[in-house]
């Protein structure tokens, strides 16, 4: 079985067998996909032509379309422990320790799911060692600065009320953007003071919401319904876009810079930071 295919049945089963979300899944393949260039380019050149190159034209014609996807010619079974050494010493030149980490990490992942299926006896990554990390002090915001920026979303207009309760709820329940971006207006309990949250690998969580934060979601609401012409679907999503639909985790995480900015913060401000 070619590693292209390996890989692609690995990612399959991250999705279908662990939960994984579009976006982890993504990442590994990224990861996998770097790995198969340079051992395409490196440990396998002289059998593994360029994705954009025609193997049987001489003037190197490009590849009809449904072809460009790169397909190796080799599997995992011919790769060892030196290999991948030399693909952390490639990596080593030009990315981060915890970069070099979590792509290792990925590929141990790829390996043991092959040793599990029975693909592979052992695994060549298990034996090499992660990077050691280096120590970073976490980024986050004073208490003092953190209600000054809740304090300067003005809440005049239907997005200022919209904006403070995002952030309100983001302080108060300590939830991940993608997270609040995901919530509907049925995983809230305003009275109860609870919020239902689909977190990694589609896990439920119940997290408790702050009064400020509760005050905040349910003066928008009240305003959004007062705004439409129809009533709100209390079914959809609990912040919406100023088109109606569900806004998304870089749309929050650009409405934070900008109020960051406005507010005269000098801290770097992300909706991480704020967690």
């Amino acid at each position: 079985m070619a590693l292209d295919t390996q890989i692609d049945t690995f990612i399959q089963s991250l999705s279908t067998e662990k939960g994984y979300s579009q976006h982890t899944c993504r990442a590994y393949s990224r990861d996998l996909e770097s790995f198969g260039s340079f051992l395409a380019e490196n440990r396998f050149a002289d059998r593994n032509p360029r994705p954009d190159k025609d193997p049987g034209s001489v003037d190197g014609a490009p590849l009809p379309s449904d072809n460009k996807k790169r397909r190796y010619l080799f599997g995992a079974e011919e790769i060892d422990g030196p290999t991948i050494r030399a693909y952390l010493g490639f990596l080593h030149k030009k990315n981060k320790k915890v970069t070099i980490a979590r792509k290792l990490s990925s590929l141990r992942s790829f390996f043991r799911y092959l040793v599990k299926r029975g693909i592979l006896k052992d695994s060549p990554a298990d034996a090499i060692l992660t990077p050691k990390q280096e120590q970073r002090i976490p980024v986050y915001l004073p208490v003092d600065e953190m209600f000054g920026l809740l304090d300067s979303i003005k809440i005049d207009s239907l997005l200022g009320l919209r904006n403070r309760a995002i952030f309100e709820t983001l302080y108060s329940c300590g939830i991940r953007v993608s997270e609040l971006a995901g919530l509907n207006v049925l995983n809230v309990d305003l009275k109860g003071g609870l919020v239902r949250v689909l977190g990694k690998g589609n896990r439920e969580r119940i997290v408790p919401i702050g009064k400020a934060a509760a005050t905040a979601i349910a003066a928008y609401r009240d305003k959004l319904r007062e705004v439409l012409d129809h009533p709100s679907d209390e079914q959809g999503p609990l912040f919406l876009n100023k088109n109606g639909g569900r806004l998304s985790s870089r749309s929050i995480a650009r409405i934070l810079d900008k109020l960051a900015m406005e507010s005269g913060l000098t801290i770097p401000v992300s909706p991480h930071a704020m967690r």
